[in-house]
């Protein structure tokens, strides 16, 4: 059975359907058990089809209305009016609608996705925030975009799901070289366990920051982190380490009924 984390900030229900689905509930097997939605993966490609159909289902759209791009861990934002298929879809991070019955996706294995809704306006958006796209503005694309659409800052509700957390994202110092060349605020964002060891890096904090910075009328973290929770969640760093040879992504999306 499908268990996807909630969030009552995101609309009443009947107006606004969404999830941040898990591994539970799904078809695929081995590494990909088991509702792997990784269009990317080498999983078989009817599994996650099938996968992909239940989670659809549980939104109440059809199978080819759930739709997630080609994450290339941009700022990047589109506005989705119509289906696409796997060989059409576009290039981006955030997808925002305001036409209802398509399903936004974000596709995630430690990164962080996020969903948007102003439900007065009847505008959603999903976001997938690695720390890339968090940095160089992702979240800000998605809400701009969602206000061309029609949507105010001092209505979106905007919603952190699963992803991996500050005790297991080590990075180098070249990577924390990169926040500290934008902000130097964005140094409380590291934290070194001892002196001399390598830092590591708190996104979920980062990301709850930049959204909190844009005015939004609701900011909630209903995260978890990823790489500690394996038979909850898909995690790329987590295989990285086991040395499996790929792995598995879950969906967070959001739906206008």
């Amino acid at each position: 059975m499908l268990q996807p984390i909630q969030s009552e900030a995101l609309g009443a229900r009947g107006r606004i359907a969404h999830g941040f689905f898990g591994r539970q509930g799904g078809v695929s097997e081995g590494i990909y058990a088991a509702l792997n939605c990784g269009l990317g993966s080498k999983d078989a490609r009817d599994m996650v089809g099938e996968n992909r159909r239940r989670v659809a289902q549980h939104l109440g759209v059809a199978p080819a209305h759930l739709l997630t791009a080609h994450q290339h861990h941009s700022a990047d934002a589109v506005v989705v009016t119509e289906p696409w298929t796997f060989d059409t879809m576009p290039k981006a991070d955030a997808l925002v609608t305001a036409t209802p019955g398509i399903a936004l996706g974000a596709l995630a294995a430690d990164c962080a996705p996020v969903l948007f809704a102003d439900a007065e306006a009847g505008v959603v958006a999903a976001a997938h925030a690695g720390w890339k796209g968090a940095l160089h503005g992702v979240l800000e694309s998605a809400v701009a975009t969602m206000e061309r659409l029609g949507a105010r800052r001092a209505r979106i509700a905007a919603v952190l799901g699963p992803c991996i957390g500050p005790t297991a994202y080590e990075v180098g110092p070249e990577f924390e070289a990169n926040f500290i060349a934008q902000s130097s605020e964005y140094k409380r964002f590291f934290e070194r366990p001892s002196a001399g060891a390598r830092p590591y890096f708190d996104l979920p904090a980062f990301v709850l920051h930049r959204l909190g910075a844009m005015g939004l009328g609701a900011v909630e973290s209903q995260t978890r982190c990823t790489y500690g929770h394996s038979d909850d969640f898909f995690s790329y760093r987590r295989t990285t380490h086991r040395r499996e040879p790929d792995y598995g992504r879950q969906i967070s999306a959001i739906v206008l009924l």
